[in-house]
């Protein structure tokens, strides 16, 4: 028997970006509900965003922070500046920053977060280098200000937003074993969309990162466990949930 036969998985991610950890959840044995609780879009003012664009051959380092800021910011692009260095928060971004023909990428080691990639040597020393960070609207500010205080000018490049979707599926409680949110905005958007039902905080919520735990148990989730990075390690916290229970792994 495949270790997560009979267990279906709430899937929240945007529609368009679950097919991977879908089949991933499936391969597994179990079955991935697709209930999107966020929805990408493009920015309604652009205009700085184009700027940044038209000048971007004149930084030394571009971040982005997650595959929604490659995908929406190489589409506007007509080419990648040949001399132009790239940084990665995560895996999945590293991979889609590849896929657009960027090399030589930066990327944190073991921890997949702006944290981990402020503690890279290449980001130690910075002063006088001019970095851009693409991102969704309104995000964190830690790795910028972090940059900025060791001498590096900074420019935010917004190249997308994130909405609630009009309309979605409706949930029924039995037919949910597990929650799967990766990031704090779809925590607090799954609570709205649900109507802050009892039922939904007793199920376990597997998140990649501390920080979103912690928004998850502020929400009331009273089971959180937090998994290793990507859609793989999402995947092995649930078979391990699963196999060995509450007892062995806790609340994250």
């Amino acid at each position: 028997m495949l270790p997560l036969s009979g267990v279906s998985v709430l899937v929240t991610r945007p529609a368009g970006q679950t097919k991977r950890l879908a089949g991933e959840i499936e391969r597994a044995g179990g079955r991935a509900i697709l209930f999107p609780v966020i929805e990408i879009a493009d920015v309604e003012d652009d205009a700085k965003l184009k700027s940044i664009l038209e000048r971007l051959g004149e930084y030394d380092l571009a971040i982005f922070v997650s595959p929604n800021a490659v995908e929406w910011a190489m589409k506007r692009m007509k080419a990648l500046p040949p001399v132009l260095k790239f940084a990665a928060v995560g895996k999945a971004t590293l991979a889609a920053l590849e896929a657009c023909g960027a090399h030589n990428v930066l990327i944190p080691e073991g921890r997949y977060d702006s944290e981990g990639l402020l503690e890279l040597p290449e980001l130690q020393s910075v002063r006088g280098m001019r970095i851009v960070i693409f991102r969704g609207m309104g995000g964190r500010e830690h790795l910028g200000d972090e940059l900025k205080s060791r001498g590096a000018s900074v420019d935010y490049a917004e190249c997308y937003r994130r909405l609630k979707p009009e309309s979605r599926a409706v949930l029924h409680e039995d037919e949910v074993q597990a929650v799967i949110a990766t990031s704090g905005e779809i925590v607090t958007n799954l609570c709205e969309v649900t109507r802050n039902a009892a039922w939904i905080r007793k199920k376990p919520m597997f998140v990649t990162h501390e920080r979103i735990g912690k928004i998850a148990k502020d929400s009331g989730f009273g089971q959180v466990v937090v998994t290793d990075g990507g859609d793989e390690g999402l995947v092995l916290g649930l078979i391990k949930w699963f196999e060995f229970g509450e007892k062995t792994h806790g609340n994250g």
